[in-house]
Formats: C-alpha cells, sequence, structure tokens
C-alpha cells in the first residue's frame, strides 16, 4: 500500500515537471529557431538564367536573409517573386547551420503574342508572362485576345506553337521567325525565309533533330522547306527552277528524341541554316504552286505531302530530296520523273 502511494506520487511529481517544463522548452525552442546561431547567412540560388536573374536572385536573397535554418518558410520565398512572372516556384533546402540552397523552375520566354493592337511575352505552357518580357530575339505567334499576365493564352492551335518552341533548343530559338498554322499544318518560319513543317505539336524533340539532321547534309543547301512531319522520313524541297545539290553523308546527331542535349546537333541546325537559306521565299510566306502576279511574291513551286515515302518525287517543277534520319542510312534524292 505504501508503494503504491509512492509510485502514485513520483507520477504527479513528474507529470508536474513535464507541464512546468514544456512551455520552458517551447520558449527554448522559439528563441533557438530566432537566433543568430542559426541565423541564414550563405544563400545559393540554383536555375536561374532569364531575363529577370538578377531581380529574383535579389528578392529570394532579401527575404531569405530573415530566416533561420530552422524556421524556412518557402511562402515567404514565393511571395517575394510573385511579381516576377519568370519565376514558376521556388523549393528551399536548409544546410545547417547558416547555409540555404534555393532551387528555382522558370517559366521563360518562348514567344510573342501579338493580338490587334497589343503584344505579350508567353511561355511555352501557354502562361502570358507579360510585355516587360518582350525582346526583339522572340518569335511571333498570332492570337485573338491577350490574357493578363499570369493567365493561359487561349486556342489549340496557339498552344501546340508554344508547345513546339518551347521544345526547340535556346540557341535555335532566336532562328525562328514566327509560327503559324498553313496548308501543311503548324509551320516554322525560320528568319532566313526557310520554313519548317511541323503538321502538329507531336513529338517535337524529334522534328527538331530531323531537321538538324536535314540541314546538316550538304544536299538540303538552298533548300525553301523542310517538311519533318514525320520525323523518321524528313524531305527538302526546292523552289522552281533550282537543282537540289549532290548528296553528302547524312549527319548523325543521337537520339531522336533529345535534341536539347546534343551540342553537335544544335550546331548542325546552326550551320544548315546558314547555309541553306533559300532562295526567293520570304519568311512566313508558304510556297505556293500557283502563279502570282506580284513582282515580290517568291517564285513558283509545288510541295508534297509527308508520307511514308516521303523521298519521292515530287509534283512537276520542284525538286526535293527525301533524307533519311534513321541511323546509318544514307540520304537518297530524286528529281521529278526520277
Amino acid at each position: 500500500m505504501v508503494a503504491l502511494i509512492a509510485r502514485r506520487r513520483r507520477l504527479r511529481i513528474a507529470v508536474l515537471a513535464a507541464v512546468v517544463a514544456m512551455p520552458l522548452l517551447g520558449g527554448a525552442w522559439m528563441l533557438l529557431r530566432r537566433s543568430a546561431f542559426v541565423s541564414i547567412q550563405h544563400v545559393q540560388i540554383v536555375g536561374v538564367h532569364g531575363p529577370e536573374a538578377q531581380a529574383v536572385q535579389a528578392a529570394l536573397t532579401q527575404a531569405a536573409h530573415g530566416m533561420s535554418t530552422l524556421d524556412v518558410s518557402v511562402g515567404a520565398l514565393r511571395a517575394a517573386v510573385a511579381p516576377l512572372r519568370v519565376v514558376r516556384d521556388v523549393r528551399a533546402v536548409p544546410r545547417f547551420p547558416h547555409g540555404l540552397r534555393i532551387e528555382v523552375s522558370e517559366q521563360l520566354p518562348v514567344a510573342a503574342l501579338t493580338v490587334p493592337g497589343a503584344r505579350t511575352a508567353v511561355a511555352a505552357d501557354g502562361v502570358a508572362l507579360g510585355p516587360q518580357l518582350l525582346s526583339s530575339s522572340l518569335p511571333s505567334v498570332s492570337g485573338y485576345s491577350l490574357p493578363a499576365p499570369g493567365e493561359l493564352v487561349h486556342g489549340t492551335g496557339l498552344l501546340a506553337a508554344l508547345s513546339v518552341l518551347g521544345a526547340a533548343p535556346a540557341p535555335l530559338l532566336r532562328h525562328v521567325e514566327r509560327v503559324f498554322t498553313g496548308a501543311k499544318g503548324l509551320t516554322v518560319a525560320m528568319r532566313n525565309g526557310l520554313l519548317v513543317y511541323f503538321g502538329d505539336a507531336t513529338r517535337p524533340h524529334a522534328k527538331w533533330l530531323s531537321l538538324a539532321r536535314v540541314l546538316g547534309d550538304s544536299s538540303s543547301a538552298g533548300a525553301s522547306y523542310v517538311d519533318v512531319r514525320l520525323p523518321a522520313r524528313p524531305a527538302a524541297g526546292f523552289p522552281a527552277g533550282v537543282t537540289p545539290p549532290a548528296q553528302g553523308e547524312a549527319a548523325s546527331t543521337g537520339s531522336d528524341e533529345s535534341l536539347a542535349g546534343s551540342e553537335s546537333a544544335v550546331a548542325s541546325l546552326a550551320a544548315g541554316l546558314s547555309a541553306g537559306t533559300p532562295t526567293g521565299t520570304q519568311a512566313g510566306t508558304e510556297p505556293s504552286s500557283e502563279p502570282s502576279s506580284s513582282a515580290s511574291s517568291p517564285p513558283a513551286e509545288a510541295t508534297t505531302e509527308a508520307s511514308g515515302d516521303a523521298g519521292s518525287a515530287s509534283e512537276a517543277g520542284t525538286p526535293e530530296t527525301g533524307l533519311s534520319s534513321e541511323a546509318g542510312s544514307a540520304p537518297t534524292a530524286t528529281t521529278p520523273g526520277g
């Protein structure tokens, strides 16, 4: 009986001590979280490459210096860069006792959306970023309404065009003049006048790589268009009266699913865009088989639909080179009636 009473007394003392200690420990923890012993003094920011890189870094650094490694507020970091539309999200990784690594996910502008009387920069996922991110190097796309910054653009064709531009390697994006929907579907117009028929937004990486392989081959020099709707069977078309050069050995640039990671593919495409300047074709103007009475119109040209045999002869008067991008295969050139 005496032992039972003693045990109960010790239990009461322990509970009382815990009740008294908890506020003290909680207060001590709160003081430690805010103390200089764990204050953030070294901030590392990664993933920032866009036009507002300095502003993003400054805003995040300022917000982080008011925190500690035991009390990191991701919400406060996101709020600090909320006015900067180029930031999609941030992730914070504290490094005890004084370090903080902030990983930034960006949504960089890939095009300038043009509507009657206004323009805005847009990201690959269709988010409007605002006119402050516009630059002369951005290709243009057309729309019917101008969304507010942070809102999505409308239209499946417009979203498809942005998706294709988002798949283009950054060094090549500046070669694009505009993207539009034409007779061959989604069409990319290069600044040198070359037209690239994507057809739709499926397999955009494979199509960009297929284009790189075509332009990396000497037989595509002078082409007015490249059809990559079937990326394994691309075709280069030439203006009427232009004879395709003798075919060289097709350039092999790696996997048909990953162009962005292939420096050789990027180099081949950039070189091809300079060497393969079309003759008499204006950027963004699709070749037509109908004669034009306008002196400024490009020469008449006929094109063919890409098919499983894209290397077959084109319509009369238009040489077309069928180039196979399959590994190890050599391109074959065909001319009308050949």
